[in-house]
């Protein structure tokens, strides 16, 4: 029969609403998502174990990626839309692993984050997570649904930055190709870290965005170098020609991720948490020996409550805690921190150009 309904916009509202979009997948079964052509390889990293059994017995489940090697792991014609990528690997390369997205034939990548970072896994250390657009199941197992449009195509690259080699990379990106109406925006993600913030400065989450869009979330890779509280910094958003003095002014870290008062629960411990939108998921603590600083990962997606701009955003954030005082009123304390963002939005094309991403060194966890 024929529909209407393009198949974006999932939810389960309209699950039951026929589509004549179609889906596609692309893995290391099917490298470029071509229709009746899934596990037909004759070689590849499962030749070993599959041996007396043959093709069709998952002969090619993942791919080796060699030391500095850059690897396209989807390249699509469109029009359609991204709806899930699951991946894995291992933990060591969570951050010696860039990500990266683009859309219609760009030159510039809409997303480039390093690999751990875009799942809200900027440590390199295992965590569950359980939200609306990211999940992460035992063991490391990344899951995205963000929903990705394009119109004439997508392109999804991985580059190793190290020497090291990384044999079995496991992924599948599950697409439909349908009609993207034109008000629909193209996702984009950016990641920076400030190490460490210098004193009485903020960190910038996200700056040179120009175009209409709306922000969406916020991942934070949060080390902290002092004793005490460190999060009564404000996050500010700076919208469409703000300069010394923000829209969107918060209250406190913890508020702007859904907590409160510390994220203290039960009393003298973190409360870790996840929801569909907000969450702490990650508190790594100090084991009296080689792991002496405090870490901690939190994201908030401004799904229900996007940030929309016409011409341009500017998103920072203080990075501040209290003096210890011994008479008088109480102080705040800025902090030199390690802080490493990762912002999501989607926007028009053309987008800014991002600032170029730094080295390994920089991106490394130290």
């Amino acid at each position: 029969m024929e529909t209407t309904f393009n198949g974006l916009g999932m939810s389960l509202g309209n699950l039951s609403l026929l589509s004549s979009a179609q889906t596609r997948s692309i893995s290391a079964e099917n490298f470029d998502g071509s229709k009746g052509k899934g596990g037909m390889a004759a070689h590849g990293t499962g030749s070993v174990p599959a041996r007396e059994l043959g093709q069709g017995w998952k002969v090619s489940p993942s791919i080796d990626i060699k030391a500095f090697d850059k690897v396209t792991l989807a390249e699509i014609e469109g029009p359609g839309v991204i709806q899930h990528i699951w991946l894995t690997t291992h933990s060591n390369q969570w951050r010696r692993f860039v990500l990266r997205m683009f859309w219609d034939g760009e030159e510039d990548p809409s997303v480039e984050v390093p690999l751990g970072d875009f799942f809200c896994h900027g440590w390199a250390l295992r965590c569950n997570i359980v939200s609306l657009p990211v999940t992460v199941n035992p063991a490391g197992a990344f899951n995205c649904y963000w929903e990705m449009p394009f119109r004439k195509g997508a392109r999804i690259t991985l580059e190793n930055l190290s020497a090291d080699p990384m044999p079995g990379f496991y992924y599948q990106i599950t697409y439909a190709l349908t009609k993207v109406p034109a008000d629909r925006a193209y996702l984009h993600a950016q990641w920076r870290r400030t190490n460490p913030i210098p004193y009485k400065e903020v960190h910038t989450i996200i700056d040179g965005i120009r175009g209409q869009g709306h922000y969406v979330g916020t991942y934070l890779a949060w080390g902290v170098r002092n004793n005490g509280w460190w999060g009564e910094g404000e996050i500010k958003f700076y919208i469409d020609g703000d300069d010394d003095w923000p829209t969107i002014c918060g209250t406190g870290t913890e508020d702007y991720f859904g907590g409160a008062w510390n994220f203290e629960h039960p009393p003298g411990e973190y409360g870790v948490f996840c929801s569909p939108y907000s969450g702490l998921p990650q508190v790594i603590k100090p084991d009296g020996l080689y792991k002496s600083q405090q870490r901690f990962g939190m994201y908030r997606w401004h799904i229900m409550d996007p940030i929309r701009f016409r011409e341009d955003l500017k998103v920072t954030i203080q990075a501040l805690g209290w003096r210890s005082t011994l008479e008088g009123e109480r102080r705040y304390l800025p902090l030199q921190d390690d802080i490493a963002s990762t912002a999501f939005w989607y926007q028009e094309e053309p987008h800014g150009k991002f600032p170029a991403l730094p080295d390994l060194n920089f991106l490394e966890v130290i």
